[in-house]
Protein backbone atom coordinates (compact mmCIF):
# COMPACT_ATOMS: atom_id res chain seq x y z
CA UNK A 1 0.00 0.00 0.00
CA UNK A 2 1.15 3.41 -0.87
CA UNK A 3 1.65 6.36 1.98
CA UNK A 4 -0.83 8.58 1.84
CA UNK A 5 0.61 11.47 4.26
CA UNK A 6 2.92 12.46 0.86
CA UNK A 7 1.88 15.58 -0.94
CA UNK A 8 -0.05 15.13 -3.79
CA UNK A 9 0.68 16.60 -7.26
CA UNK A 10 -1.67 19.18 -9.52
CA UNK A 11 -3.14 17.25 -11.93
CA UNK A 12 -1.40 17.90 -15.11
CA UNK A 13 -2.96 16.71 -18.54
CA UNK A 14 0.44 16.27 -20.34
CA UNK A 15 1.54 14.06 -17.44
CA UNK A 16 -1.66 12.30 -15.85
CA UNK A 17 -1.90 10.93 -12.48
CA UNK A 18 -4.31 8.39 -10.91
CA UNK A 19 -5.67 9.05 -6.84
CA UNK A 20 -4.53 5.07 -5.81
CA UNK A 21 -5.40 3.74 -2.39
CA UNK A 22 -3.29 0.90 -3.16
CA UNK A 23 -1.26 -1.97 -6.09
CA UNK A 24 -0.76 -5.32 -5.23
CA UNK A 25 -1.04 -9.01 -6.93
CA UNK A 26 -3.02 -11.82 -5.73
CA UNK A 27 -5.92 -13.41 -7.18
CA UNK A 28 -9.29 -12.69 -8.61
CA UNK A 29 -11.36 -13.95 -6.27
CA UNK A 30 -15.07 -13.99 -7.53
CA UNK A 31 -16.49 -13.57 -10.72
CA UNK A 32 -16.13 -14.80 -14.45
CA UNK A 33 -12.03 -14.05 -13.69
CA UNK A 34 -12.50 -16.09 -10.42
CA UNK A 35 -8.84 -17.75 -9.60
CA UNK A 36 -6.67 -16.23 -12.34
CA UNK A 37 -3.94 -14.77 -10.46
CA UNK A 38 -4.22 -10.67 -11.26
CA UNK A 39 -2.39 -7.43 -10.55
CA UNK A 40 -5.07 -5.39 -8.42
CA UNK A 41 -5.41 -1.43 -8.95
CA UNK A 42 -7.42 -0.05 -5.78
CA UNK A 43 -8.68 4.01 -6.81
CA UNK A 44 -9.58 6.00 -4.18
CA UNK A 45 -13.45 7.68 -4.19
CA UNK A 46 -16.51 6.59 -4.33
CA UNK A 47 -19.92 7.99 -5.38
CA UNK A 48 -22.56 8.55 -2.82
CA UNK A 49 -24.86 7.00 -1.46
CA UNK A 50 -22.17 4.88 0.29
CA UNK A 51 -22.59 1.05 0.82
CA UNK A 52 -22.67 0.44 5.07
CA UNK A 53 -21.56 -2.98 3.81
CA UNK A 54 -18.57 -2.31 2.07
CA UNK A 55 -15.15 -4.04 2.72
CA UNK A 56 -13.14 -1.66 1.31
CA UNK A 57 -13.99 1.43 3.18
CA UNK A 58 -10.39 2.64 3.37
CA UNK A 59 -10.84 3.12 -0.66
CA UNK A 60 -12.93 5.96 0.19
CA UNK A 61 -11.06 8.44 1.52
CA UNK A 62 -8.09 9.86 -0.82
CA UNK A 63 -4.89 7.89 -1.55
CA UNK A 64 -1.77 9.03 -3.00
CA UNK A 65 -1.73 10.49 -6.43
CA UNK A 66 0.54 8.93 -9.01
CA UNK A 67 1.75 9.34 -11.94
CA UNK A 68 -0.28 7.09 -14.81
CA UNK A 69 3.12 6.05 -16.33
CA UNK A 70 4.28 5.02 -12.68
CA UNK A 71 1.42 2.64 -12.34
CA UNK A 72 1.40 0.92 -15.17
CA UNK A 73 4.99 0.07 -14.77
CA UNK A 74 4.05 -1.08 -11.15
CA UNK A 75 1.55 -3.07 -12.71
CA UNK A 76 3.71 -4.34 -15.27
CA UNK A 77 6.07 -5.66 -12.68
CA UNK A 78 4.03 -8.02 -11.32
CA UNK A 79 3.83 -10.63 -14.00
CA UNK A 80 0.37 -10.85 -14.02
CA UNK A 81 -1.61 -11.00 -17.61
CA UNK A 82 -4.63 -9.88 -15.91
CA UNK A 83 -5.08 -6.32 -14.42
CA UNK A 84 -8.28 -5.72 -12.35
CA UNK A 85 -8.92 -2.35 -11.81
CA UNK A 86 -11.39 -1.32 -8.67
CA UNK A 87 -12.16 0.88 -5.94
CA UNK A 88 -13.69 2.80 -4.64
CA UNK A 89 -15.45 3.65 -8.10
CA UNK A 90 -13.07 3.47 -10.98
CA UNK A 91 -14.78 5.33 -13.67
CA UNK A 92 -14.59 8.59 -11.47
CA UNK A 93 -10.82 9.21 -12.86
CA UNK A 94 -11.73 7.84 -16.39
CA UNK A 95 -10.56 11.45 -18.23
CA UNK A 96 -8.50 12.64 -15.29
CA UNK A 97 -5.89 9.16 -16.17
CA UNK A 98 -7.76 5.78 -16.18
CA UNK A 99 -7.73 6.15 -20.14
CA UNK A 100 -4.77 6.39 -20.38
CA UNK A 101 -3.54 3.38 -18.00
CA UNK A 102 -5.91 1.34 -19.50
CA UNK A 103 -4.35 1.89 -23.04
CA UNK A 104 -0.46 1.71 -21.70
CA UNK A 105 -1.87 -1.55 -19.97
CA UNK A 106 -3.10 -3.01 -23.30
CA UNK A 107 -0.66 -1.75 -25.01
CA UNK A 108 1.75 -3.95 -22.87
CA UNK A 109 -0.91 -6.72 -23.80
CA UNK A 110 -2.90 -7.42 -20.51
CA UNK A 111 -5.74 -8.29 -20.00
CA UNK A 112 -7.98 -5.16 -17.89
CA UNK A 113 -11.20 -6.15 -16.31
CA UNK A 114 -13.07 -3.06 -14.23
CA UNK A 115 -15.16 -3.21 -10.97
CA UNK A 116 -17.74 -0.96 -10.91
CA UNK A 117 -20.71 -0.30 -9.12
CA UNK A 118 -22.61 1.15 -12.56
CA UNK A 119 -23.72 4.50 -10.72
CA UNK A 120 -22.04 6.72 -12.95
CA UNK A 121 -22.04 6.11 -16.93
CA UNK A 122 -19.52 3.48 -18.05
CA UNK A 123 -17.51 5.36 -20.77
CA UNK A 124 -18.34 4.06 -23.85
CA UNK A 125 -14.73 3.69 -25.44
CA UNK A 126 -13.15 1.65 -22.61
CA UNK A 127 -11.81 -1.74 -24.16
CA UNK A 128 -11.69 -3.52 -20.90
CA UNK A 129 -13.99 -5.94 -19.63
CA UNK A 130 -16.33 -4.29 -17.37
CA UNK A 131 -18.18 -6.18 -14.57
CA UNK A 132 -20.77 -4.08 -13.08
CA UNK A 133 -22.09 -4.59 -9.63
CA UNK A 134 -25.27 -2.77 -8.63
CA UNK A 135 -26.07 -1.54 -5.48
CA UNK A 136 -29.61 -1.33 -3.63
CA UNK A 137 -29.66 1.65 -1.26
CA UNK A 138 -32.61 3.64 -0.12
CA UNK A 139 -35.41 0.98 -1.63
CA UNK A 140 -34.33 1.50 -5.15
CA UNK A 141 -31.58 0.86 -7.38
CA UNK A 142 -28.65 3.78 -7.67
CA UNK A 143 -27.54 2.62 -11.10
CA UNK A 144 -27.53 4.24 -14.69
CA UNK A 145 -29.74 2.07 -17.46
CA UNK A 146 -27.69 2.75 -20.24
CA UNK A 147 -24.79 0.55 -18.35
CA UNK A 148 -27.03 -2.68 -19.24
CA UNK A 149 -25.33 -2.42 -22.44
CA UNK A 150 -22.26 -1.13 -21.50
CA UNK A 151 -21.14 -3.98 -19.12
CA UNK A 152 -20.20 -7.19 -19.92
CA UNK A 153 -21.22 -9.05 -16.71
CA UNK A 154 -23.25 -8.41 -13.58
CA UNK A 155 -22.13 -9.44 -10.15
CA UNK A 156 -24.59 -9.38 -7.51
CA UNK A 157 -23.17 -10.29 -3.42
CA UNK A 158 -27.01 -11.06 -1.80
CA UNK A 159 -28.13 -12.57 1.67
CA UNK A 160 -31.75 -12.60 1.19
CA UNK A 161 -32.61 -10.46 -1.63
CA UNK A 162 -32.83 -12.82 -4.32
CA UNK A 163 -36.08 -11.76 -5.42
CA UNK A 164 -35.25 -7.83 -5.91
CA UNK A 165 -32.29 -9.28 -7.63
CA UNK A 166 -34.25 -11.32 -10.01
CA UNK A 167 -36.61 -8.37 -10.91
CA UNK A 168 -33.19 -6.15 -11.46
CA UNK A 169 -31.78 -8.69 -14.20
CA UNK A 170 -35.89 -9.09 -16.14
CA UNK A 171 -36.60 -5.06 -15.48
CA UNK A 172 -33.03 -4.70 -17.30
CA UNK A 173 -33.28 -7.68 -19.72
CA UNK A 174 -30.34 -9.21 -19.00
CA UNK A 175 -29.58 -12.72 -20.39
CA UNK A 176 -28.83 -15.04 -17.31
CA UNK A 177 -25.63 -16.14 -18.75
CA UNK A 178 -23.99 -12.28 -18.15
CA UNK A 179 -25.78 -12.81 -14.04
CA UNK A 180 -23.25 -13.74 -11.46
CA UNK A 181 -24.74 -14.24 -7.94
CA UNK A 182 -22.51 -14.67 -4.98
CA UNK A 183 -23.01 -14.61 -0.77
CA UNK A 184 -22.58 -11.98 1.05
CA UNK A 185 -20.64 -11.76 4.57
CA UNK A 186 -16.89 -10.42 5.96
CA UNK A 187 -16.87 -14.19 7.16
CA UNK A 188 -15.92 -17.28 5.76
CA UNK A 189 -18.43 -18.89 8.12
CA UNK A 190 -21.42 -16.52 6.91
CA UNK A 191 -20.76 -17.00 3.07
CA UNK A 192 -20.92 -20.83 3.21
CA UNK A 193 -24.37 -20.25 5.36
CA UNK A 194 -25.54 -18.92 2.27
CA UNK A 195 -24.72 -20.12 -0.29
CA UNK A 196 -26.86 -23.34 -0.56
CA UNK A 197 -30.23 -21.37 -1.07
CA UNK A 198 -28.05 -19.31 -3.20
CA UNK A 199 -26.40 -22.50 -5.00
CA UNK A 200 -29.83 -23.65 -5.45
CA UNK A 201 -31.64 -20.11 -6.72
CA UNK A 202 -29.09 -19.97 -9.39
CA UNK A 203 -29.81 -23.74 -10.78
CA UNK A 204 -33.37 -22.83 -10.92
CA UNK A 205 -32.62 -19.20 -12.89
CA UNK A 206 -29.82 -20.51 -14.90
CA UNK A 207 -27.30 -18.13 -13.20
CA UNK A 208 -23.84 -18.34 -12.34
CA UNK A 209 -22.59 -18.85 -9.26
CA UNK A 210 -19.76 -17.77 -7.51
CA UNK A 211 -17.65 -17.84 -4.18
CA UNK A 212 -16.01 -14.55 -2.69
CA UNK A 213 -12.63 -16.56 -2.18
CA UNK A 214 -10.99 -13.74 -0.46
CA UNK A 215 -13.92 -13.69 1.70
CA UNK A 216 -13.95 -17.41 2.11
CA UNK A 217 -10.64 -18.04 2.80
CA UNK A 218 -9.69 -14.73 4.62
CA UNK A 219 -12.14 -12.90 6.18
CA UNK A 220 -11.95 -9.66 6.06
CA UNK A 221 -8.46 -9.36 5.75
CA UNK A 222 -7.05 -6.81 2.92
CA UNK A 223 -4.43 -6.51 0.35
CA UNK A 224 -5.64 -10.68 -0.38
Amino acid sequence: MFDRTRERPHDNTLDPTLDVTEIFTSIQGEGPFMGRPAAFVRLSGCVKPLCPWCDTKHAWEPGESIPVATVADKVSSLGNDLVVITGGEPFLQWASGLKHLEALLIKKGLTVQYETSGKILIPSESKGFKVCSPKHLDDRWHYVQENSLRADCFKFVVKADLARVEGFVKDQGLAANRVWIMPLGDLGEDQLALSPGIWAFCVKKRFNFSPRLHTLFFNNQQGV
